[in-house]
């Protein structure tokens, strides 16, 4: 496990997690007692949101800020963790998620909307597969954390990333490798597919958050064949 949790009880239904970040106050994400894996921080969205604050993004001593004014769609936000960093970065974030996980999200907002004073974040229901048409033109960055999960899933996400990115759009991808069940098979069927249109680039560890990472969750830079 990647961090230790921080949690207090707050109203029944959520628990607190706090994400540190290296600039200010953390991040204090509320998470579901009960509910399905969207409602709750994974270890990958938390390597995530700290590979955003790594220097080679964002660097105040020399001024780097390769956030500021960006703009950013997270897909599968969940509790909307990773989108909210890089709204706290500065980036003009979209987080998304089904339509049962907008409460969470705006919830989430709200709490942390004191962290975000150059940024801007807003949430907007987004199911992968179908019309694009109110999140284009292709942001500068798609984020995405433990999104590759359900078979099911697999061919409506990349049609999504297909329809979202364009030829300067940075798709940073993490994601736990997980050997059980059928996770493997889900793995290799998403990137079998992504590779027709993509090309992915691995992250090296001395890269990421040198706290915040694990040998089991990897980071990916994806960008459109040219």
């Amino acid at each position: 496990v990647v961090a230790t949790m921080a949690a207090s009880t707050d109203i029944s239904e959520y628990f607190v997690r706090e994400i540190e970040r290296n600039d200010g106050p953390p991040l204090r994400i509320k998470q579901c007692y009960m509910g399905d894996v969207g409602c709750v921080v994974w270890d990958a969205a938390i390597v995530l949101a700290k590979y955003l604050e790594t220097e080679q993004f964002y660097e105040p001593s020399s001024a780097v800020n390769e956030w500021s004014g960006r703009t950013v769609v997270e897909l599968g936000a969940g509790t909307g963790a990773v989108g909210l960093m890089a709204a706290t970065l500065g980036a003009e974030v979209i987080v998304t998620d089904l339509e049962d996980l907008q409460p969470l999200l705006r919830v989430n907002i709200q709490e942390n909307q004191t962290l975000v004073t150059s940024g801007a974040i807003t949430a907007k229901v987004l199911k992968w597969g179908e019309d694009m048409a109110d999140f284009l033109p292709p942001p500068h960055y798609i984020l995405m954390a433990d999104c590759i999960y359900y078979e099911q899933s697999i061919v409506p996400l990349v049609e999504t990333l297909k329809l979202l990115s364009g030829p300067e759009t940075c798709i940073i991808c993490c994601y736990e490798q997980r050997t059980e069940g059928v996770n493997p098979k889900v793995e290799k069927q998403f990137f079998e597919l992504l590779h027709k249109d993509f090309i992915c680039q691995r992250i090296p560890a001395n890269k990421q958050d040198q706290e915040f990472s694990s040998p089991d969750i990897h980071i990916l830079h994806i960008r459109r064949k040219t």
